[in-house]
């Protein structure tokens, strides 16, 4: 019995370092017990010896002190010199008695011990005594009597080599000692480092032990998958795991996987072979029979009903057509009305009907030995256009399992659709033959009545012929009629739906619209302050930054502007997608733009040391006519990707004429131009090759990880492409690099009335080509403003920095970053700045303030607009003189023709260039 315990690879690797981390704190507990007992040893030897050293020192320095003092008040007879000599004589017996004590276990030592005492108290009987009482009673002749001899001088001699004797013979135990604690501590070594080698093959052991498990679960999943790999499609094959852990999850989710994977294929095989059997049948009774026999087999329906609606009748009325395993009694009714009952009930409700507990007088199953009771019925609605053609009703002796009710309603989804079809047919068949029928019965009248007609004037068979001939053409018009009043009702409602679409479509594009620009403005406006600020930061007019804080201010310059070309790309996707890019073809030269790739590049290529080669067709016209911005655009970007994904080898830009065109690209132009772009790089695989071109998408998460990107450079390049009539394509291995191919018409009367698509295969291969509507409009009015840039920087000299001197200058803006970055820049200028934080306020300080030079007005704020304020400014307060240069972050196409409108005297996009903002100002405060 498989046991319900989960014993997961994460508990398996936590068990192990919990015998090991047990291993260790049991190692360091032992350790540490060793090592404190060594450490005490240690301790108790070092305190011995000291208290030893000590205890002799202090007993010979009392012997002495004796001696010094007796021999000071012999010679001068001072009893101060006494003083010595009784402390020392109180103080050695209790030093002598504490020593003894300390050596209670060495009696060798004891011994000697007491026979310096024998030698201090027989130097004070002989010596100290008597010669302190001769020189108290003046006795000087027993005095130079006794110091002749000197008998005490002897006894001191003798404590003296005693007590050194004792202190060599207890430092060499001590040394004894400490040599025996080494081997201890030698001894503590070789077990800790036995103890670690233990503990690591304990580890080791472990760790192989859990890794084995895991690799051996592993292996077994992963030969399952390969024999299922292997058997070509038999997804029969399950995986087997003994292990109750991580790896058995992901066997019985595989195991998941290829049943549903088995049941799809068992449904679509089985709805595949009923669908087959279909074909050939002539009428609805046999399309029903075979239906109901091959549905009841494998679905293993006991008997079974199938009822067709009678469109000869009023009422919606359902006759039983065909039956499986009827017996001797008719099998349920011959017909039903809607609603009638369960069957009539599930047309009405148009939905399946499926009962597991059958009632006891239910229609009992027939079999040779008996009539059995069913166990579960299901009754199923046959739809064609939303209504109910049929009714099929099975019932089996078990129950229908959900992958025989999948199967069911598979079939019927589309068995509508057949029976309509068989019925149209006899229904067409039966029209035929009534009117062949007819047709003869006409023909005998006919002959009837021309015999009975002989003596009729030639003249009444003439009107009769006549008549004849005008009512077969009144039924012909009344049948086309009839025939044009139904097309036109078609019509009528398919234009109502197209239209309904199309308005959907402009306003969902409008939508879209109005997102991207409030997005474009939410975006740029903090950018807008990033971009001045950083900027004026890198410039360090002050001088107060360090180089490593202008490099950061570089930084954050440099990606703000990252930032503003990614925001530029995303609107250019959507205005493609929308199809309000506009597109001007013109004149472009090879050679110029060939160098200026050449120039933009090098320093690239010589960074990351790869090798740039640039190839030309010696015979290639130098003019082509496209347009020249979204042309260089799809080569950068095909560049930029090539460096990037380039570490070492060559990448190169080839162009060459395109030789071998298709009929229908001859016709869209006679010159064709070949841009392809090749590199040594990473490759990309070649289920990815679709991929990549679209939205977003890159060749995979680890491409992104590594080199960065947003996945929208080639998916814009692929629609400028198209927006020049061409196409780009990929031929790339991986690892061993890719080669994108641009190829374009060249339009000099750009595209009108043209649609091409054309599929990416090899330059030799059938180009399919179909027109696709592109419009052509140029937007001469940003031609126009460049020029007015260009002519306004032309027109300033060395003196443009006093025009912002004392100028006064009203900002307009409602958001704080935006105008403290243009207040701090303008000032340094040396102009007095004014604030207002929307129009209202804008207006109030006009009502008070004439001395204005120049208006900075944003165009989103709360309250009241930047359109609304500039137009009141000049229409009701007739403020025309004052320049107003308006400011939006939202790029959309028509903001400036809005802002002209309204009354701006200029107009700059967000994020601001500061550059483009003095110039502007230059002209304004100039005029």
């Amino acid at each position: 019995m498989e046991s319900k315990f989960k014993f997961g690879i994460r508990s398996k690797i936590i068990l192990g370092y919990i015998v090991i981390i047990l291993c260790l704190l049991v190692s360091v507990i032992l350790l540490n017990n060793q090592i404190r007992s060594l450490q005490q040893e240690r301790n108790s030897i070092i305190n011995y010896d000291s208290r030893i050293y000590e205890l002799t020192s202090s007993i010979e320095k009392s012997i002495l002190d004796m001696e010094t003092g007796q021999r000071g008040y012999i010679i001068t007879g001072n009893q101060s010199y006494l003083s010595p000599y009784n402390d020392g004589k109180e103080n050695w017996e209790t030093q002598f008695d504490e020593l003894y004590h300390l050596m209670q276990n060495k009696p060798a030592q004891q011994d000697n011990l007491l026979e310096i005492k024998e030698s201090i108290e027989s130097w004070i009987n002989i010596a100290g005594e008597p010669t302190i009482q001769y020189k108290a009673q003046n006795n000087t002749e027993a005095l130079n009597e006794f110091f002749e001899a000197d008998i005490g001088r002897d006894y001191i001699n003798d404590v003296t080599a005693k007590f050194m004797n004792l202190r060599d013979t207890e430092k060499t135990a001590s040394a004894n000692r400490a040599v025996q604690l080494d081997k201890q501590n030698n001894i503590l070594t070789i077990g800790l480092f036995g103890a670690l080698v233990l503990i690591s093959l304990v580890a080791i052991m472990m760790a192989s032990q859990t890794s084995k498990s895991i690799v051996r679960t592993i292996r077994e999943v992963t030969g399952s998958i390969k024999t299922i790999a292997a058997s070509k499609g038999n997804v029969t094959t399950r995986i087997h795991v003994r292990t109750n852990d991580e790896i058995k999850e992901l066997a019985d989710a595989t195991n998941g996987l290829l049943d549903a994977v088995e049941q799809r294929e068992w449904l679509q095989s089985n709805v595949a072979d009923i669908v087959m059997k279909f074909q050939g049948i002539p009428s609805i009774e046999t399309l029903a029979s075979v239906f109901i026999t091959e549905i009841a087999q494998k679905t293993d329906a006991s008997f079974g009903a199938f009822y067709v609606k009678d469109k000869q009748q009023k009422r919606e009325m359902y006759v039983k057509t065909a039956t499986f395993a009827e017996s001797g009694d008719t099998i349920g009714r011959d017909s039903f009305q809607l609603g009638e009952g369960l069957i009539g009930q599930s047309a009405k409700e148009q939905r399946i009907l499926y009962y597991k507990e059958v009632p006891s007088d239910y229609r009992l199953i027939a079999t040779g030995l008996g009539d059995v009771s069913p166990r579960s019925i299901i009754i199923v609605p046959v739809m064609f256009e939303g209504d109910v053609i049929a009714v099929l009703e099975l019932a089996t002796m078990t129950e229908f399992t959900k992958l025989q009710q999948d199967l069911i309603a598979g079939i019927v989804e589309t068995f509508g659709l057949t029976i309509n079809s068989i019925m149209g047919r006899m229904e067409v068949v039966r029209l035929l033959n009534e009117s062949r029928a007819m047709t003869e019965e006409l023909q005998v009248q006919s002959e009837e009545l021309q015999t009975q007609s002989e003596e009729l004037q030639s003249q009444s068979e003439e009107l009769q012929m006549q008549k004849e001939e005008l009512m077969a053409t009144n039924e012909q018009l009344e049948d086309r009629t009839r025939e044009a009043e139904a097309k036109t009702r078609d019509l009528e409602k398919a234009k109502e739906e197209l239209e309904e679409k199309t308005e959907l479509v402009i306003q969902n594009s409008n939508y879209k619209s109005e997102f991207l620009a409030n997005m474009s403005h939410e975006l740029r406006t903090p950018l807008n302050s990033i971009l001045i600020l950083s900027e004026m930061l890198a410039e360090n007019d002050s001088n107060h930054l360090s180089a490593e804080e202008m490099e950061f201010a570089n930084v954050i310059h440099s990606s703000g502007k990252d930032l503003l070309s990614l925001i530029n790309d995303i609107l250019d996707l959507s205005k493609v997608e929308a199809g309000k890019l506009d597109v001007h073809f013109g004149e472009v030269s090879i050679h110029d733009i060939t160098s200026q790739l050449e120039r933009s590049f090098a320093p690239v290529a010589k960074q990351k040391d790869v090798e740039f080669v640039v190839n030309k067709q010696d015979d290639l016209k130098d003019i082509l006519y496209t347009d020249e911005k979204r042309f260089q655009q799809i080569i950068k970007n095909l560049l930029s990707n090539a460096f990037k994904f380039t570490e070492s080898g060559t990448v190169s830009l080839n162009i060459k004429k395109k030789n071998q065109m298709s009929r229908s690209m001859r016709e869209l132009s006679s010159e064709w131009l070949e841009v392809s772009v090749s590199d040594t790089g990473i490759g990309i695989p070649k289920d990815k090759h679709k991929l990549i071109f679209e939205t977003f998408q890159q060749a995979d998460g680890a491409t992104v990880r590594k080199y960065g990107g947003t996945g929208l450079g080639l998916s814009i390049c692929r629609e400028f492409a198209r927006l020049l009539g061409g196409w780009i394509s990929l031929k790339s291995t991986e690892g061993r690099g890719s080669t994108f191919t641009l190829i374009i018409p060249s339009l000099p009367n750009g595209i009108a009335d043209a649609k091409l698509n054309i599929s990416e295969m090899n330059v030799a291969a059938t180009m399919e080509v179909k027109k696709q509507e592109v419009r052509q409009e140029i937007d001469l009015e940003e031609q126009k403003q460049v020029e007015e840039r260009k002519t306004e920087i032309m027109m300033t000299n060395d003196d443009h920095e006093n025009v912002f001197k004392a100028k006064r200058v009203l900002i307009v803006d409602d958001d704080n970053r935006n105008i403290y970055a243009l207040k701090t820049t303008l000032e340094k200028r040396g102009m007095d700045v004014l604030v207002a934080y929307n129009g209202r306020e804008c207006l109030d300080i006009l009502d008070g303030t004439t001395d204005l030079d120049v208006i900075l007005m944003d165009i989103m704020m709360p309250n009241m607009n930047g359109y609304e304020t500039m137009t009141i400014i000049r229409q009701t307060m007739n403020l025309t003189e004052i320049p107003i240069i308006a400011l939006t972050a939202k790029a959309m196409k028509n903001d400036r023709e809005k802002c002209l409108e309204a009354g701006a005297s200029d107009y700059i996009s967000k994020p601001l260039d500061l550059d483009q903002l003095y110039s502007v100002l230059r002209v304004w405060l100039a005029k």
